[in-house]
Protein backbone atom coordinates (compact mmCIF):
# COMPACT_ATOMS: atom_id res chain seq x y z
CA UNK A 1 0.00 0.00 0.00
CA UNK A 2 1.39 3.34 -1.06
CA UNK A 3 0.23 6.33 0.98
CA UNK A 4 1.13 9.99 0.53
CA UNK A 5 0.83 12.56 3.31
CA UNK A 6 0.83 16.11 1.99
CA UNK A 7 1.78 18.52 4.76
CA UNK A 8 3.69 15.87 6.68
CA UNK A 9 5.85 18.37 8.57
CA UNK A 10 2.95 20.43 9.94
CA UNK A 11 1.25 20.24 13.33
CA UNK A 12 -1.65 18.10 12.10
CA UNK A 13 0.60 16.15 9.73
CA UNK A 14 2.73 14.99 12.63
CA UNK A 15 -0.36 13.82 14.51
CA UNK A 16 -1.55 12.00 11.39
CA UNK A 17 1.71 10.05 11.32
CA UNK A 18 1.19 9.10 14.96
CA UNK A 19 -2.40 7.97 14.36
CA UNK A 20 -1.43 5.94 11.29
CA UNK A 21 1.20 4.16 13.41
CA UNK A 22 -1.15 3.57 16.33
CA UNK A 23 -3.82 2.09 14.09
CA UNK A 24 -1.32 -0.07 12.18
CA UNK A 25 -2.54 1.28 8.88
CA UNK A 26 -1.07 -1.02 6.21
CA UNK A 27 1.51 1.25 4.60
CA UNK A 28 4.44 -0.26 2.72
CA UNK A 29 5.53 2.79 0.72
CA UNK A 30 5.21 6.12 2.52
CA UNK A 31 5.55 9.45 0.72
CA UNK A 32 5.72 12.38 3.17
CA UNK A 33 5.43 15.55 1.11
CA UNK A 34 5.71 19.21 2.04
CA UNK A 35 6.77 22.59 0.70
CA UNK A 36 10.08 23.08 -1.08
CA UNK A 37 11.79 24.35 2.07
CA UNK A 38 11.12 21.02 3.82
CA UNK A 39 12.12 18.69 0.98
CA UNK A 40 14.98 16.45 2.06
CA UNK A 41 14.22 16.57 5.77
CA UNK A 42 13.90 13.22 7.51
CA UNK A 43 10.63 12.02 9.00
CA UNK A 44 10.17 8.89 11.10
CA UNK A 45 7.27 6.57 10.36
CA UNK A 46 6.79 2.98 11.42
CA UNK A 47 10.32 2.70 12.72
CA UNK A 48 11.86 3.88 9.46
CA UNK A 49 13.20 7.21 8.25
CA UNK A 50 11.80 8.82 5.12
CA UNK A 51 12.97 11.87 3.25
CA UNK A 52 10.35 14.53 2.71
CA UNK A 53 9.57 14.69 -1.01
CA UNK A 54 7.90 17.26 -3.21
CA UNK A 55 4.17 17.08 -3.91
CA UNK A 56 4.99 16.29 -7.54
CA UNK A 57 7.11 13.33 -6.46
CA UNK A 58 4.22 12.05 -4.35
CA UNK A 59 1.86 12.43 -7.31
CA UNK A 60 4.27 10.57 -9.61
CA UNK A 61 4.17 7.61 -7.19
CA UNK A 62 0.41 7.26 -7.86
CA UNK A 63 -0.57 6.21 -4.34
CA UNK A 64 -4.07 4.77 -3.83
CA UNK A 65 -4.60 7.22 -0.94
CA UNK A 66 -3.25 10.71 -0.31
CA UNK A 67 -4.08 12.59 2.88
CA UNK A 68 -3.80 16.37 2.54
CA UNK A 69 -3.15 18.71 5.45
CA UNK A 70 -1.38 21.61 3.81
CA UNK A 71 -4.00 24.35 3.49
CA UNK A 72 -6.79 25.16 1.08
CA UNK A 73 -4.57 26.68 -1.61
CA UNK A 74 -2.42 23.56 -1.92
CA UNK A 75 -5.51 21.36 -1.93
CA UNK A 76 -7.22 23.34 -4.68
CA UNK A 77 -4.12 23.08 -6.86
CA UNK A 78 -3.08 19.50 -6.23
CA UNK A 79 -6.07 17.43 -5.08
CA UNK A 80 -7.66 17.32 -8.57
CA UNK A 81 -4.35 16.16 -10.05
CA UNK A 82 -4.16 13.26 -7.59
CA UNK A 83 -7.81 12.42 -8.20
CA UNK A 84 -7.24 12.37 -11.96
CA UNK A 85 -4.39 9.91 -11.36
CA UNK A 86 -6.82 7.57 -9.58
CA UNK A 87 -5.90 8.47 -6.01
CA UNK A 88 -8.44 8.88 -3.24
CA UNK A 89 -7.70 12.28 -1.68
CA UNK A 90 -8.72 12.87 1.94
CA UNK A 91 -8.46 16.61 2.37
CA UNK A 92 -8.25 18.29 5.77
CA UNK A 93 -8.57 21.86 4.47
CA UNK A 94 -11.69 23.95 3.88
CA UNK A 95 -11.20 23.85 0.09
CA UNK A 96 -13.81 21.26 -0.85
CA UNK A 97 -16.12 20.92 2.15
CA UNK A 98 -19.10 22.74 0.72
CA UNK A 99 -18.73 21.56 -2.89
CA UNK A 100 -21.99 19.70 -3.58
CA UNK A 101 -20.27 16.83 -5.37
CA UNK A 102 -17.61 16.28 -2.67
CA UNK A 103 -18.47 14.02 0.29
CA UNK A 104 -17.96 15.63 3.71
CA UNK A 105 -17.39 12.67 5.98
CA UNK A 106 -17.35 11.72 9.64
CA UNK A 107 -17.18 7.90 9.56
CA UNK A 108 -19.40 7.34 12.62
CA UNK A 109 -22.06 9.54 11.02
CA UNK A 110 -22.16 9.25 7.22
CA UNK A 111 -19.62 6.80 5.81
CA UNK A 112 -22.40 5.59 3.47
CA UNK A 113 -21.64 8.53 1.14
CA UNK A 114 -18.22 7.10 0.24
CA UNK A 115 -18.07 5.38 -3.14
CA UNK A 116 -15.64 4.59 -5.96
CA UNK A 117 -16.41 7.83 -7.77
CA UNK A 118 -15.72 10.09 -4.77
CA UNK A 119 -12.02 10.62 -5.40
CA UNK A 120 -11.83 13.79 -3.29
CA UNK A 121 -13.21 13.43 0.23
CA UNK A 122 -13.41 16.39 2.59
CA UNK A 123 -12.51 16.17 6.28
CA UNK A 124 -14.86 18.55 8.15
CA UNK A 125 -13.87 21.39 10.45
CA UNK A 126 -12.61 20.16 13.81
CA UNK A 127 -15.50 21.65 15.79
CA UNK A 128 -18.06 20.20 13.41
CA UNK A 129 -16.63 16.69 13.61
CA UNK A 130 -16.97 16.25 17.36
CA UNK A 131 -20.40 17.87 17.41
CA UNK A 132 -22.04 15.76 14.70
CA UNK A 133 -20.81 12.55 16.35
CA UNK A 134 -22.93 13.57 19.34
CA UNK A 135 -25.84 14.93 17.29
CA UNK A 136 -26.32 12.01 14.90
CA UNK A 137 -28.10 9.64 17.34
CA UNK A 138 -30.31 12.48 18.57
CA UNK A 139 -31.27 13.49 15.05
CA UNK A 140 -32.13 9.90 14.15
CA UNK A 141 -34.23 9.36 17.25
CA UNK A 142 -35.96 12.70 17.73
CA UNK A 143 -35.18 15.00 14.83
CA UNK A 144 -33.24 18.21 15.45
CA UNK A 145 -35.12 21.44 14.86
CA UNK A 146 -32.63 24.04 16.12
CA UNK A 147 -29.08 24.28 17.49
CA UNK A 148 -27.43 27.05 19.50
CA UNK A 149 -23.69 26.35 19.60
CA UNK A 150 -20.97 28.03 21.67
CA UNK A 151 -17.44 26.74 21.20
CA UNK A 152 -14.37 27.15 23.40
CA UNK A 153 -11.51 26.36 21.07
CA UNK A 154 -7.88 25.48 21.67
CA UNK A 155 -5.05 27.52 20.19
CA UNK A 156 -3.83 24.35 18.43
CA UNK A 157 -6.76 24.87 16.06
CA UNK A 158 -4.93 27.90 14.68
CA UNK A 159 -1.57 26.16 14.36
CA UNK A 160 1.92 25.92 15.77
CA UNK A 161 2.52 29.69 15.69
CA UNK A 162 -0.53 30.26 17.88
CA UNK A 163 0.78 27.71 20.37
CA UNK A 164 4.08 29.58 20.38
CA UNK A 165 2.30 32.88 21.04
CA UNK A 166 0.57 31.36 24.09
CA UNK A 167 3.79 29.79 25.37
CA UNK A 168 5.78 33.00 24.89
CA UNK A 169 3.15 35.01 26.76
CA UNK A 170 3.17 32.56 29.67
CA UNK A 171 6.96 32.62 29.79
CA UNK A 172 7.09 36.43 29.76
CA UNK A 173 8.70 36.57 26.34
CA UNK A 174 7.66 39.06 23.67
CA UNK A 175 5.48 36.98 21.35
CA UNK A 176 5.04 37.07 17.63
CA UNK A 177 1.34 37.89 17.45
CA UNK A 178 -0.83 35.46 15.52
CA UNK A 179 -4.01 36.66 17.23
CA UNK A 180 -5.11 40.31 17.40
CA UNK A 181 -4.83 40.20 21.23
CA UNK A 182 -2.94 38.29 23.90
CA UNK A 183 -4.46 34.83 24.39
CA UNK A 184 -3.02 33.93 27.80
CA UNK A 185 -5.40 34.90 30.64
CA UNK A 186 -7.87 35.92 27.96
CA UNK A 187 -10.50 34.68 25.52
CA UNK A 188 -12.04 36.34 22.51
CA UNK A 189 -15.10 35.64 20.32
CA UNK A 190 -13.16 35.55 17.08
CA UNK A 191 -12.47 32.46 14.98
CA UNK A 192 -11.74 33.02 11.30
CA UNK A 193 -12.47 36.19 9.36
CA UNK A 194 -15.59 38.22 10.06
CA UNK A 195 -18.18 38.01 7.31
CA UNK A 196 -20.79 40.48 6.07
CA UNK A 197 -23.52 38.79 8.12
CA UNK A 198 -21.59 39.44 11.36
CA UNK A 199 -20.63 35.80 11.87
CA UNK A 200 -17.07 34.53 11.48
CA UNK A 201 -15.98 31.96 8.92
CA UNK A 202 -15.54 29.37 11.70
CA UNK A 203 -19.08 29.99 12.90
CA UNK A 204 -20.55 29.54 9.45
CA UNK A 205 -18.61 26.29 9.01
CA UNK A 206 -20.52 24.92 11.99
CA UNK A 207 -23.79 25.97 10.37
CA UNK A 208 -23.19 24.77 6.83
CA UNK A 209 -21.13 21.64 7.47
CA UNK A 210 -23.55 20.31 10.08
CA UNK A 211 -26.47 20.55 7.67
CA UNK A 212 -24.49 18.81 4.93
CA UNK A 213 -23.24 15.94 7.10
CA UNK A 214 -26.61 15.32 8.76
CA UNK A 215 -28.27 15.69 5.33
CA UNK A 216 -30.86 18.14 6.60
CA UNK A 217 -30.92 21.74 5.40
CA UNK A 218 -33.94 22.53 7.56
CA UNK A 219 -32.03 22.53 10.87
CA UNK A 220 -31.87 26.09 12.20
CA UNK A 221 -28.39 26.78 13.56
CA UNK A 222 -26.62 29.70 15.18
CA UNK A 223 -23.11 29.63 16.61
CA UNK A 224 -20.48 31.63 18.46
CA UNK A 225 -16.81 30.64 18.33
CA UNK A 226 -14.53 31.59 21.23
CA UNK A 227 -10.76 31.07 21.36
CA UNK A 228 -9.40 30.16 24.80
CA UNK A 229 -5.85 29.65 26.18
CA UNK A 230 -5.90 25.85 26.04
CA UNK A 231 -3.68 23.50 24.02
CA UNK A 232 -5.47 20.20 24.48
CA UNK A 233 -8.83 20.29 22.70
CA UNK A 234 -12.07 22.01 21.80
CA UNK A 235 -15.17 22.26 24.01
CA UNK A 236 -18.73 23.01 22.95
CA UNK A 237 -21.90 23.97 24.78
CA UNK A 238 -24.76 22.84 22.56
CA UNK A 239 -28.39 23.72 23.08
CA UNK A 240 -30.69 21.44 21.07
CA UNK A 241 -34.38 21.70 20.25
CA UNK A 242 -35.84 18.43 19.00
CA UNK A 243 -38.96 17.75 16.96
CA UNK A 244 -40.10 14.91 19.20
CA UNK A 245 -40.22 14.73 23.02
CA UNK A 246 -37.54 12.71 24.77
CA UNK A 247 -36.71 11.19 28.14
CA UNK A 248 -33.27 11.97 29.58
CA UNK A 249 -32.64 8.30 30.40
CA UNK A 250 -33.19 7.45 26.73
CA UNK A 251 -30.85 10.23 25.61
CA UNK A 252 -28.20 8.94 27.99
CA UNK A 253 -28.65 5.41 26.64
CA UNK A 254 -28.29 6.67 23.07
CA UNK A 255 -24.96 8.32 23.87
CA UNK A 256 -23.71 5.30 25.81
CA UNK A 257 -24.42 3.02 22.85
CA UNK A 258 -23.01 5.23 20.10
CA UNK A 259 -19.54 4.22 18.81
CA UNK A 260 -16.96 6.94 19.32
CA UNK A 261 -18.72 8.57 22.30
CA UNK A 262 -17.66 8.36 25.93
CA UNK A 263 -20.22 9.65 28.44
CA UNK A 264 -18.77 11.55 31.42
CA UNK A 265 -21.81 12.74 33.30
CA UNK A 266 -21.81 12.44 37.08
CA UNK A 267 -22.07 15.93 38.54
CA UNK A 268 -22.31 14.57 42.09
CA UNK A 269 -18.65 13.60 41.75
CA UNK A 270 -17.68 16.52 39.47
CA UNK A 271 -17.31 14.23 36.47
CA UNK A 272 -17.75 15.99 33.14
CA UNK A 273 -15.69 16.33 29.95
CA UNK A 274 -12.66 18.62 29.95
CA UNK A 275 -9.95 19.25 27.34
CA UNK A 276 -7.30 18.40 29.94
CA UNK A 277 -8.44 14.77 29.86
CA UNK A 278 -9.49 14.58 26.20
CA UNK A 279 -6.00 15.46 24.96
CA UNK A 280 -4.35 12.57 23.15
CA UNK A 281 -7.58 10.57 22.85
CA UNK A 282 -9.71 9.74 19.82
CA UNK A 283 -13.15 9.67 21.42
CA UNK A 284 -15.78 12.39 21.69
CA UNK A 285 -16.66 13.06 25.33
CA UNK A 286 -20.22 14.07 26.24
CA UNK A 287 -21.52 15.31 29.60
CA UNK A 288 -23.65 17.91 31.43
CA UNK A 289 -26.63 16.20 29.79
CA UNK A 290 -29.72 17.99 31.02
CA UNK A 291 -33.13 19.18 29.96
CA UNK A 292 -33.43 22.83 28.93
CA UNK A 293 -36.16 23.96 31.34
CA UNK A 294 -36.89 27.09 29.27
CA UNK A 295 -37.91 25.22 26.14
CA UNK A 296 -40.20 22.37 25.16
CA UNK A 297 -38.10 19.51 23.77
CA UNK A 298 -34.93 21.37 24.76
CA UNK A 299 -31.65 19.64 25.66
CA UNK A 300 -28.24 20.92 26.76
CA UNK A 301 -25.01 18.96 26.33
CA UNK A 302 -21.29 19.67 26.72
CA UNK A 303 -19.01 18.07 24.13
CA UNK A 304 -15.19 17.88 24.23
CA UNK A 305 -12.62 16.28 21.93
CA UNK A 306 -8.97 16.56 20.96
CA UNK A 307 -9.14 18.82 17.91
CA UNK A 308 -5.86 17.57 16.44
CA UNK A 309 -6.92 13.94 16.70
CA UNK A 310 -10.67 13.31 16.25
CA UNK A 311 -11.04 16.86 14.96
CA UNK A 312 -8.48 16.30 12.20
CA UNK A 313 -5.95 13.45 12.04
CA UNK A 314 -7.97 10.58 13.48
CA UNK A 315 -11.03 11.37 11.39
CA UNK A 316 -8.91 11.44 8.22
CA UNK A 317 -7.30 8.09 9.04
CA UNK A 318 -10.71 6.63 9.88
CA UNK A 319 -11.90 7.67 6.42
CA UNK A 320 -8.91 5.85 4.91
CA UNK A 321 -9.81 2.79 6.96
CA UNK A 322 -13.37 2.87 5.62
CA UNK A 323 -11.99 2.99 2.07
CA UNK A 324 -10.13 -0.24 2.85
CA UNK A 325 -13.13 -1.85 4.56
CA UNK A 326 -15.35 -1.07 1.58
CA UNK A 327 -12.64 -2.45 -0.71
CA UNK A 328 -12.58 0.82 -2.62
CA UNK A 329 -8.80 0.57 -2.39
CA UNK A 330 -6.71 -2.57 -2.05
CA UNK A 331 -3.89 -2.96 0.52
Amino acid sequence: MKLALIGATGLVGQVMIKVLEERNFPVTDFYPAASARSVGKLISFGGKSYKVCSIQDALDARPPIAIFSAGAGVSREWAPKFAEAGTFVIDNSSAWRMSPEIPLVVPEVNSHVLNKDARIIANPNCSTIQMVVALKPLHQAYGIRRLVISTYQSVTGTGVEAVKQLEDERAGRIPSMVYPYPIDMNCFPHGGDFLENGYTAEEMKLVNETRKILEDNNIRITSTVVRIPVKGGHSEAINIETDKPFELKDVLSLFQNTPGIVVQDNVAENIYPMPRFAEGKDEVFVGRIRRDTSLENGLDIWVVADNLRKGAATNAVQIAQVLLEKKLVQP
